[in-house]
């Protein structure tokens, strides 16, 4: 089952290789890039239908000039800028925490955890699985929360309840061989983990 469940994902990639073809170009692209803009109406008419679309093509033409007006900086003047110093140190905190936040020990050392709980040996591959599912749903739940509550609250959040998530599993699995509960308590957290990871960070 496990090699049918590898290959699932070259369907998609196989599927989209196939009908990317047909797929109409981006107007934008056709208009700001190309400069081509018969073909940006073409691919307008075959997005939204027949109709005036002078409207859309004024925005894209807007755009370019806002785009043609901006200077486009490189890495060491991005550094230097002391305008987006900030914006620069918030990306690099943002960034540096996602990497040390531990889910990649939390994945690591899940199937140690689930072989201590005394799962059976053939359910741990699925139990594994479940996670990653609990990764994939909480990142759908995540696009949905992120427009009511904003990127910033749930930063803090998710990381917040991670760190708590953490703590709380340092002690179960600590204390885990004085109370046989203690290892489901374990599996219990480290799927509240990667759902608090799927929200925040």
């Amino acid at each position: 089952l496990w090699p049918w469940l590898l290959a699932s994902s070259g369907l998609s990639a196989l599927v989209q290789l196939v009908t990317l073809p047909f797929f109409p170009d981006s107007p934008s692209y056709l208009l700001i890039q190309k400069g081509n803009e018969e073909a940006c109406r073409k691919a307008i008419r075959r997005l939204w239908g027949e109709g005036d679309h002078q409207a859309e093509i004024d925005d894209i033409m807007k755009e370019k000039v806002a785009m043609t007006s901006t200077k486009t900086l490189r890495v060491l003047e991005v550094i230097k800028e002391r305008s987006l110093r900030w914006q620069l140190y918030i990306l690099m905190t943002v960034m540096t925490t996602l990497q040390l936040c531990g889910i990649n020990a939390i994945y690591f050392y899940s199937f140690e955890v689930f072989h201590t709980a005394k799962f059976e040996e053939y359910l741990i591959p699925y139990v594994s699985l479940g996670v990653g599912l609990c990764e994939c749903l909480s990142s759908i739940l995540c696009s949905t929360l992120i427009d009511r509550f904003g990127r910033k609250v749930l930063l803090f959040g998710g990381y917040t309840l991670m760190c708590t998530v953490l703590a709380l599993l340092t002690m179960t699995l600590s204390l885990q061989h004085q109370f046989f509960w203690m290892h489901y308590f374990s599996v219990i957290l480290i799927f509240l983990f990667v759902i608090f990871y799927g929200i925040g960070p």
